[in-house]
């Protein structure tokens, strides 16, 4: 295999430089042209008329948006925390026992992970009607740990499967009781799949919109169904300052999680 010679390895070098950065430019300049126009004076995306203020001011009087808001987190939160108990246990079990159909069962789990989310949408609208379940926070808040706690479940699958199963062992040989040993052992060595796991589930409760909009009820409309109504009557820079707030809010969340790993990293 001849190896192609330095000039070569220069000018392959800078094309997959110029590639890296048409790709970065593709990514991230729609989000700065948002953030930029979220301070637009003007009525409109389509002319600059002066730095302003004022969406952001009519973003957090805008009642139908902060309503919305709210019932998003606590679905998410519920969701999380719903997720976060029954993955972490579903994992734990799949691991330390073994049952007939154990491989299948896992399989059936990590089906809605890949399934399509209108498919997921209309089965669960299906269902909540065949069982006269009202349609509200309930079923959005089930709908949603339906599809997130997989992703919990297989991260914290994945850290068991490098966990040396001499510590139940010695916490056991200790006098622990199984479920001592599981909380005050196993827990705290699958923290940061548990971790990550519900960041996860955090994240795709908050930002479903095809799902919920199949199981949500009058009173239970979230942010991604309020924006999506709005987004389709015209562009509002209120939008646009909304964009903007989660996306200085994920940036300083990346941050803030990077300086917490250095710290931890030192220590």
């Amino acid at each position: 295999m001849r190896l192609l010679p330095a000039s070569g390895l220069k000018i392959l070098n800078r094309g997959l430089a110029a590639w890296t950065v048409i790709v970065f430019i593709f990514l991230y300049l729609p989000i700065l042209i948002l953030v930029v126009f979220s301070f637009n004076g003007g009525k409109n995306s389509k002319a600059w008329d002066g730095l302003s203020l004022k969406w952001y001011g009519e973003l957090f009087n805008n009642t139908p948006i902060m309503e919305s808001l709210k019932n998003s987190l606590i679905i998410a939160f519920a969701t999380t925390i719903a997720s976060v108990i029954v993955g972490t246990t579903g994992a734990w079990l799949l691991h330390r026992y073994k049952y007939k159909f154990s491989k299948t069962l896992q399989t059936l789990i990590c089906v809605p992970m890949i399934m399509p989310e209108i498919v997921m949408g209309i089965s669960l609208l299906i269902l909540f009607t065949v069982v006269r379940m009202e349609l509200g926070f309930a079923t959005v808040t089930i709908a949603h740990i339906t599809f997130c706690f997989p992703f919990v479940l297989v991260a914290v699958q994945a850290r068991l499967h490098g966990l040396d199963p001499a510590l139940e062992e010695a916490a056991l040989d200790l006098g622990a009781k199984p479920l001592q040993a599981f909380w005050l052992v196993i827990v705290p060595c699958l923290k940061p799949a548990i971790l990550s796991g519900a960041l996860m589930a955090f994240t795709l409760s908050l930002d479903e919109l095809i799902v919920t909009f199949f199981t949500r009820g009058p009173g239970s409309q979230t942010l991604p169904i309020v924006v999506y109504g709005k987004a389709r009557v015209g562009l509002d820079l209120t939008l646009n300052a909304l964009s903007t707030v989660f996306v200085i809010t994920t940036v300083v969340f990346v941050f803030f999680s990077e300086y917490l790993r250095k710290i931890s990293t030192r220590k």
